[in-house]
């Protein structure tokens, strides 16, 4: 389970908190569950929830959330119960926008993002997953925990942010084929899986690759912060549709037979509806 602090927040009303559950669902959450943090009734100085789960909870377990999240009294919590990365997902995306003012206001505030996770979670076998991809450098002061503790291990990976906008992200590329054997390893990916499906990027390890890294940088975002649109599609010359659809040139459109014989692919037909019997 994690949980996020919203200042000041125990004064939405209901319908501001429904609201927050179908955007926790529609996030890819199960649900959402929010507390409000009061003063106490039963004692002077201390601090009660308020919710509709909170009868559920011990004292202890009150005492103990409370102080795991440094709640003061008119804060709001909000908790995900799911596996670690939806929760964050989820949570962390409330909290921009919970947090972030409208993009017409000022001032504009920047933030390096540094310090990623190599791995943020343990797949079905128990393997680590790759947080980005598994192609960045692992912090070489974290290397020595790789083996007995690989989700302490940080990335050489940064994002920049600007008012809760992510204008651009990069990270240090790995270039030695020890450690990038060591990555695919803990992700399941055996030597002769790596040599078959990477041989290209190992080899040119071998050869001696030099240290190298990038930035992208969203120029689209940076635009439309500028500009005061909340709405990306609005600074884009040929944006899609939330469909993928693009309003211009009508695509996606069917190919040809030649260019699907081309590519290698078919289509599939549709499935007959189960109100009609198929014909024959």
């Amino acid at each position: 389970m994690q949980a996020i602090r919203q200042p000041g927040g125990a004064e939405a009303g209901r319908g501001r908190l429904d609201a927050l559950v179908e955007r926790a669902k529609e996030l890819g959450a199960k649900g959402l569950v929010w507390m409000r943090v009061v003063a106490s009734e039963r004692a002077s100085g201390a601090l009660d929830l308020v919710s509709p789960v909170a009868k559920f909870l011990s004292e202890g377990e009150r005492a103990e959330l409370l102080t795991a999240t440094g709640a003061q009294a008119g804060d709001l919590l909000l908790l995900v119960a799911d596996d670690h990365r939806r929760a964050c997902e989820v949570l962390g995306q409330l909290r921009l926008e919970l947090g972030r003012p409208p993009v017409y206001e000022g001032p504009h505030r920047f933030c390096w993002v540094i310090d990623f996770p190599l791995f943020d979670g343990l797949d079905a076998d128990g393997r680590p997953e790759a947080a980005h991809h598994p192609f960045t450098m692992p912090h070489p002061e974290d290397l020595e925990r790789f083996d007995t503790d690989p989700l302490s291990v940080r990335a050489q990976s940064y994002d920049l942010v600007l008012n809760g906008w992510e204008l651009g992200s990069g990270s240090i590329r790995i270039h030695r084929a020890d450690i990038q054997e060591r990555v695919f390893a803990a992700l399941g990916i055996g030597a002769e899986e790596a040599e078959e499906r990477f041989g290209f990027l190992l080899g040119a390890f071998r050869y001696g690759a030099p240290p190298h890294g990038g930035f992208a940088v969203g120029l689209d975002r940076l635009v439309a912060i500028l500009a005061g649109e909340e709405n990306i599609r609005e600074v884009i010359a040929f944006p899609k549709t939330q469909s993928g659809a693009d309003p211009m040139t009508g695509a996606p459109k069917p190919l040809s037979p030649a260019k699907l014989a081309e590519l290698g692919l078919r289509p599939i037909p549709p499935k007959l509806s189960s109100q009609e019997p198929p014909q024959g």
